[in-house]
């Protein structure tokens, strides 16, 4: 495996019904290492059929011991995957679970194509990335992220602001850590209260089950009716 660039190239688009099945069931081929990265992290193919994507594979096994996490960063991946697609806000990559990988279980997220010499600071001034912006914001005060860097921001090719690396997110004790900072004191805008009022309602997926323990996920609302109070 090389650290040398690889061309991007897929056969689905991130919004593509047909981009979570490839993800969850496709045959994995590791293309190489990802630079830069404190975690094992690599770039593989995804294929099935016709139809193919790149995507960030992240395992168990790759992961440096934290003091203040367990093990198992993957879960907080997929958990913050799901936590956006429940609130309505698709900011994060498309990313599941794989229990079959070649070094063993760990999540596997869309590979969005991006404008790489671009990071949140570069274009967060530009009102058209602003709403999307306010929704990573709000995900990641629910989530509670401490890890939120503006290289963590991507701008895709197609446009979009897209927040990536959230392995650290989730824990029961809040500690956040970001770098979007712009949006406070303004209100929160009723639409993306409205998302939230509804999570509460719902409650978090079932998924949660098995990627948070019981603190973790009672401490997710607590942060969820936080941000709701704040909106009243």
């Amino acid at each position: 495996m090389s650290d040398a660039p690889i061309p991007m190239e897929s056969s689905v688009m991130v919004d593509d019904p047909a981009t979570l099945p490839l993800l969850a069931c496709g045959d994995i081929e590791i293309l190489g290492r990802m630079p830069w990265s404190s975690n094992g992290t690599y770039l593989v193919r995804v294929s099935e059929g016709d139809e193919h994507t790149q995507a960030i594979y992240k395992p168990e096994r790759g992961e440096r011991p934290l003091w203040d996490f367990p093990a198992g960063l993957w879960r907080r991946e997929v958990a913050t995957y799901e936590l956006g697609t429940a609130l309505g806000w698709p900011v994060v990559p498309p990313t599941v679970i794989r229990y079959d990988a070649p070094l063993g279980v760990g999540s596997l997220q869309f590979f969005v194509q991006a404008h790489f010499e671009e990071h949140y600071f570069t274009f967060h001034e530009e009102t058209r990335h602003h709403q999307r912006l306010r929704q990573i914001c709000l995900l990641d005060l629910v989530a509670n992220n401490t890890d939120r860097k503006s290289g963590h921001v991507l701008l895709g090719m197609d446009g979009l602001a897209w927040a990536i690396d959230n392995g650290l997110c989730l824990h029961e004790e809040f500690k956040i850590r970001t770098v979007i900072w712009d949006f406070g004191g303004e209100p929160i805008d009723g639409s993306l209260a409205t998302s939230i009022a509804g999570l509460l309602d719902r409650g978090l997926p079932t998924i949660f089950d098995d990627l948070l323990d019981a603190d973790e996920r009672e401490a997710t609302l607590d942060r969820a009716r936080m941000v709701l109070a704040g909106a009243e």
